[in-house]
């Protein structure tokens, strides 16, 4: 049977939904995270293992018997929504092939271009950064990205746990740069906004440090 047509619980669900946020966890924060004992979110683990869905590892910390962390598979990040994957490769292949890498950037400009109006539409009239980044993290989060914010010293942590066309930006990463180019003007130009993480790069989730530009300490004058 295809992982794919595996039916989860509710509660299973949420579990892997839980890995994907935070990374590798212990069946006992896991089991606090969803309101159960340890002992039930490991049986739970232990099915989805059964399933292929989750796998373990030991890791030794000081004294004593060592913690075993569960962590998400290749197959349980596929359950994950992934747009059309297949299909957009082959157009991204078939453009770039037949019309060349120049036409490819063109089309990629204007999906910028028109996610960027749709963006602007959205934040209009959030007057402060965190209203901003507030709001275009409950956009991202309706996209299927996963996405929460929170503070972080004077400013902000954008986090994108899971990327809806990760197979399409692989193929040609200028979709990754032209998101970050669309988060930038949304967020206005008091806005700093810099990727930390990366899931291309090999890190598990998407990361932006966002600061206000006038907070940004300027550079030393020379002496003479």
């Amino acid at each position: 049977m295809s992982l794919d047509n595996i039916r989860l619980s509710s509660s299973a669900d949420r579990l892997l939904g839980i890995i994907k946020r935070r990374g590798p966890q212990r069946a006992g924060d896991l089991g606090r995270a969803l309101g159960i004992t340890a002992e039930a979110a490991r049986q739970q683990l232990l099915q989805l293992a059964d399933a292929g869905l989750v796998a373990s590892e030991s890791l030794k910390r000081g004294v004593g018997r060592p913690s075993r962390l569960w962590s998400l598979t290749a197959a349980a990040h596929e359950r994950f929504p992934d747009t059309h994957s297949e299909l957009t490769v082959q157009l991204i292949d078939s453009i770039r092939e037949t019309f060349g890498p120049a036409a490819l950037d063109r089309i990629i400009r204007g999906r910028q271009n028109e996610i960027r109006r749709g963006y602007r539409a959205a934040l209009e009239g959030a007057r402060t950064l965190a209203a901003r980044v507030a709001r275009l993290t409950e956009i991202r989060a309706r996209e299927g990205y996963m996405a929460e914010w929170r503070k972080e010293g004077g400013g902000f942590l954008l986090l994108e746990h899971h990327c809806p066309i990760c197979t399409a930006a692989t193929a040609c990463q200028g979709f990754c740069r032209s998101e970050l180019e669309i988060f930038r003007d949304a967020l206005g130009r008091d806005a700093v906004v810099e990727r930390v993480e990366h899931l291309l790069a090999g890190a598990r989730r998407c990361a932006y440090r966002i600061t206000r530009a006038a907070s940004r300490k300027r550079p030393a004058s020379p002496k003479g």
